[in-house]
């Protein structure tokens, strides 16, 4: 049987293709990577039209063609059960659907004023009001998940695919200085610990091409 194949854009600016490749990665899947050129239309679309919609990140896997995050996770979920993508609660599992959809679909103004760019830092980044509220929503996420669950994922000692889903705004925290308290900023650099995650920031460090749009000061 051909092993699985997950095609992605750019590691560095692509919150996209991030959040499929480390679900694929969570699920145990064994996967191939194939990566489109930065220049490529449909992943300069992914990434600069900041869209959920474009077929990047896809993944292929005996017969069947994925794309779209949810979809993704969902495929994943249940083909590879064991992993835990999902948690077993009915209800947290009820929840875990709900942060990730309300990330996928929301967030639009922290998405465009924050673009992802994992080679950047940008010490006393000035937040607009507009994204700040968007970031307030998310730490009200973080905090009622880790405090029901404990931690250190957001439910509980497995990764779900939640935490995929919200791993690009860690990443987005740490580019642009935003400052968060003790119980969240724990979360965030036990996503970025995460061995994938230093895998996945290596490879975009290593990346000669830049997307000049994406220099525009938000």
């Amino acid at each position: 049987m051909a092993k699985a194949t997950l095609t992605i854009s750019s590691k560095n600016y692509s919150s996209w293709s991030l959040r499929g490749w480390l679900l694929t990665k969570f699920s145990g899947l064994d996967f191939e990577e194939i990566v489109t050129a930065p220049d490529d239309p449909s992943a300069r679309a992914e990434i600069l039209l900041l869209s959920s919609s474009i077929l990047v990140p896809c993944l292929r896997h005996e017969g069947a063609v994925v794309w779209d995050t949810l979809a993704i996770a969902e495929y994943l979920n249940e083909v590879m059960p064991d992993a835990g993508l999902l948690p077993d609660d009915r209800i947290q599992r009820a929840h875990c659907r709900s942060i990730s959809g309300e990330i996928h679909s929301g967030f639009t103004t922290l998405r465009a004023s924050l673009p992802v760019n994992l080679k950047g830092h940008f010490p006393g980044f000035k937040i607009w009001s507009r994204a700040q509220a968007d970031i307030d929503r998310v730490w009200l996420i973080w905090r009622d998940c880790l405090e029901k669950s404990g931690g250190p994922f957001l439910f509980g000692e497995r990764r779900t695919m939640a935490d995929a889903m919200y791993a690009p705004v860690v990443t987005r925290f740490v580019t642009y200085d935003v400052k968060l308290a003790p119980p969240l900023k724990a979360y965030a650099d036990t996503i970025m610990a995460m061995t994938e995650m230093q895998e996945w920031i290596a490879a975009a460090r290593e990346e000669p091409a830049e997307i000049e749009e994406l220099e525009v000061e938000y």
